[in-house]
């Protein structure tokens, strides 16, 4: 059903319109093509529709709708768009039986409205008189009927998915365990990002993450200085004085939506950077991931992919050491993972979402040992 042509944008007709994961359609030009009489309060708030053997009455701003002098409960409430009142496309089924349906492959409303026609009331049939007969004997005639189509029960209308894309931080204090700290906690800061465009199985999301902490002071020469004693990626020992490490990573990932609600396979790419002189490390990946849906409310997340082979060669470039110029090779298995809940606010693009999340590195060829940083988190994002 198409809106009358009385609202006009750019030679375009005011059909629907969608708002946070709600479709909502013109009352008026829909409701007076059903048969009905749409009038307004005075304080211009209050839109009344009635037709005969229904009315509906929805006031701007309250999520109730009343309908045949029944109050019930809206998701949402009607809205004012341009001077237009809209209204959640579930008030015409509810309110005048009209006949939903939601077709996904072409991401349509269908709206359809057969009203229904009393049957014309039976002749009056004047008696007269006549002389008797004798009826003749006959078969009973076999009479068939047919069955009267039911009105269809409105279809539930499924909400449009409620994001293309987020933005979203979180702080974190974890602990770390690597060759230079042991179960010492860290300050993390950790960004994501995702597109995931309307029309497509695809969605792309790049995280990235920073430790910062201070590496363990294990040994005290004799002017007090405190030093980290550590192990070398050739197989031996160092000392450095107590610093501040820092070590990052970025992790994009391209993804493929295999199951409802937003549960996808992907690939990815990561990057791991460092400030103390190891060489930067880079990998490719497997898993699979489930995005938040971000509906008002709560909703479940998380991830976990697996990095076989990270890599990145080290390079001796002090000229006292005996294997100055030797270059090591230092490689990690990897595993990340993540799971959280967000809570998303109504009419509201911003919310709040926490978790545990982290990763832990293997060592397999010229690493010192493992290393391991997880933990919880708290953060806030904004959809588009």
């Amino acid at each position: 059903m198409y809106a009358k042509p009385d609202i006009l944008e750019q030679a375009r007709v005011l059909a629907a319109l969608v708002r946070n994961g709600e479709i909502y359609v013109p009352l008026r030009s829909m409701f007076e093509q059903m048969g009905a009489t749409v009038s307004v309060s005075a304080d211009g708030k209050t839109i009344t529709a009635v037709k005969p053997g229904a009315s509906v009455s929805v006031t701007l701003g309250k999520t109730e709708v009343v309908i045949d002098g029944e109050s019930r409960s809206l998701d949402v409430p009607p809205m004012m768009y341009k001077g237009v009142v809209l209204v959640p496309v579930r008030v015409l089924s509810e309110a005048m039986g009209a006949y939903v349906q939601w077709v996904p492959t072409r991401r349509v409303v269908v709206v359809r409205y057969v009203p229904l026609v009393a049957p014309p009331p039976p002749p009056v049939v004047v008696p007269t008189a006549s002389p008797p007969v004798v009826a003749p004997t006959i078969s009973p005639a076999v009479v068939q009927t047919v069955p009267t189509a039911a009105p269809a029960a409105a279809t539930p209308v499924p909400a449009e998915r409620s994001y293309i894309g987020f933005v979203q931080a979180a702080y974190s204090t974890p602990k770390n365990y690597n060759e230079f700290v042991a179960g010492a906690y860290c300050d993390t800061y950790i960004l994501n990002a995702v597109y995931a465009p309307l029309n497509s199985s695809f969605a792309l999301k790049a995280d990235f993450r920073q430790d910062s902490y201070v590496t363990s002071s294990n040994t005290v020469d004799a002017f007090g200085n405190h030093y980290t004693q550590f192990a070398t990626i050739d197989g031996g020992t160092a000392f450095t004085p107590v610093f501040m490490a820092r070590q990052s990573s970025l992790d994009i990932r391209l993804e493929y939506q295999v199951l409802k609600p937003r549960i996808y396979a992907g690939v990815a790419y990561l990057h791991d950077a460092n400030n103390y002189g190891y060489p930067n490390l880079n990998a490719l990946g497997v898993g699979l991931e489930k995005l938040p849906d971000l509906r008002p409310g709560l909703s479940f997340y998380g991830s976990a992919f697996y990095y076989p082979n990270a890599s990145g060669t080290y390079t001796v470039s002090n000229p006292a050491s005996p294997n100055f110029g030797a270059g090591y090779q230092q490689q990690y298995q990897i595993i990340k993972y993540d799971i959280g809940v967000a809570l998303a606010i109504a009419h509201s693009p911003a919310y709040l979402f926490g978790g545990f999340g982290g990763d832990h590195y293997t060592a397999t060829k010229n690493a010192p040992v493992g290393q391991i940083h997880d933990g919880p988190y708290i953060g806030l994002g904004v959809k588009i």
